[in-house]
């Protein structure tokens, strides 16, 4: 059985499933989410349930994700740990004005603004948003974000949408707490920074974590799941989830959802015990896909 708790470095303690709040937002993660109250009552109902790590990012929003968090749960219970993200910038509603910037005062004042938002004097775990910019150099980035930890801004630094070569040469740089790749049953893009994320102690958060349908044959995909939920008296996606935790000890997946029914099925999933021949099928899906 995996362990029902990881460290994200070296000192906070979370439990192995969080939450991940984007889409607790307006269509297409632009503007407010509709229903404020009922997003202010899942947030303390996944705390309430024992989520203790819960993911945002400036870019919801834009920051309404991150003043929405703040509304439900400051001040916020000693034991939670939340990570925000930045280096995305949004220009309107359509997808299209999504654009990665990496100078460093705006990263400086990015980070500080995230803090202000969510009402804490310093972020436990502040991810660089994206390794696209490429209006600063790379290195230049991960040190303005090592400036902000050595200055008591945030307390670890993480990466998501970077290729392994950056995150060896941020590593070379700092100490990187956590990665966030792309990476599930059907899509495996993020091996190799799962891997790299075991070798150096990171904790790994995949992205959309309990999809299926994202291969070459998703319906053999559903069909194996389908198999083994029965077994377990559980669905696809919790298998899909509980996958996860059975196949590498450093990974924290922080599901999505809107619904308190859907959030305490992710947070059940962590308590189901796949067999290994279980996990051999579920990874045999694919490999590197």
């Amino acid at each position: 059985m995996p362990a029902n708790t990881i460290t994200i470095g070296g000192d906070l303690r979370v439990g192995r499933v969080g939450y991940g709040a984007m889409q607790l937002t307006g269509k297409q993660v632009w503007g407010e989410y509709p229903d404020r109250e009922g997003g202010i009552a899942l947030l303390r109902h996944a705390v309430d349930a024992g989520v203790t790590f819960i993911d945002t990012a400036d870019v919801y929003g834009p920051h309404t994700n991150e003043l929405l968090i703040r509304e439900a749960l400051h001040p916020y219970p000693e034991n939670l740990v939340i990570a925000t993200k930045g280096g995305f910038v949004r220009g309107g509603f359509d997808y299209s004005t999504l654009g990665a910037v990496g100078n460093p005062a705006y990263l400086r004042q990015a980070a500080h603004l995230s803090a202000r938002r969510l009402g804490v004097e310093r972020i436990d775990l502040y991810y660089l948003h994206s390794g696209t910019a490429t209006d600063a150099p790379f290195e230049d980035q991960i040190a303005t974000l090592a400036a902000l930890r050595d200055e008591g801004v945030i307390h670890h630094i993480g990466l998501s949408n970077v290729t392994l070569e950056q995150f060896h040469a941020a590593q070379a740089i700092t100490p990187i707490a956590a990665i966030t790749a792309r990476y599930n049953v059907s899509a495996r893009l993020g091996e190799d920074l799962l891997r790299a994320a075991e070798q150096s102690g990171a904790v790994f958060s995949p992205w959309h974590p309990m999809r299926f349908d994202q291969g070459d044959d998703p319906e053999h995909v559903r069909a194996v799941l389908e198999s083994i939920a029965r077994r377990h008296d559980a669905t696809p996606k919790q298998i899909a989830l509980a996958w996860h935790l059975h196949r590498s000890p450093v990974t924290l997946p922080i599901p999505g959802t809107t619904t308190p029914a859907h959030l305490d099925q992710n947070l059940a999933a962590a308590r189901i015990e796949l067999s290994a021949d279980d996990v051999t099928a579920i990874t045999a899906l694919t490999q590197g896909a």
